[in-house]
C-alpha cells in the first residue's frame, strides 16, 4: 500500500497528537496544586507488579516443558533475572541482562534444528 504525501502527513500529526496527549493528559487531570486520589495511588502501587505477573504469563504460554529444550533457557534467564534484581535492585540493568542473556542461550547454545 503507497500512501500519497497528504495521508502521510494526516498520520504523522494524529500519531504526534496522540503522543502528546498521552504524555500531556496526567498532568491535566492530576495538577500539581491537588493532592492526587486514593485509588490513583493505590494504582500506582499495586499496577507494576500485576503487569510483571502479566508479562511473565504471555511469555511463558509457549514454553513446552515436555519437548525441545524443555524450557531450559526460560528457566535460566528468570533464574538469572531474579538474582540481579535481588542483588542490584536495578531492574533496566535486571531485563537489559536477562534479555541479552536469553537471546544468547537461544541462538548459540539451545539451538533447535
Amino acid at each position: 500500500m503507497i500512501l500519497t504525501v497528504e495521508q502521510s502527513i494526516y498520520m504523522i500529526l494524529v500519531m504526534a497528537l496522540i503522543t502528546f496527549l498521552t504524555r500531556a493528559l496526567p498532568f491535566i487531570i492530576f495538577p500539581g496544586n491537588k493532592k492526587t486520589p486514593k485509588y490513583i495511588q493505590y494504582l500506582g502501587e499495586v499496577l507494576p507488579y500485576a503487569i510483571i505477573g502479566m508479562l511473565i504469563v504471555y511469555c511463558l504460554k509457549d514454553v513446552k516443558l515436555t519437548s525441545g529444550t524443555f524450557g531450559l533457557p526460560e528457566c535460566i534467564a528468570i533464574i538469572v533475572i531474579a538474582c540481579l534484581h535481588f542483588r542490584f535492585e536495578n531492574t533496566l540493568l535486571s531485563i537489559g541482562i536477562g534479555t541479552v542473556l536469553y537471546m544468547i542461550l537461544v541462538q548459540f547454545i539451545f539451538v533447535s534444528s
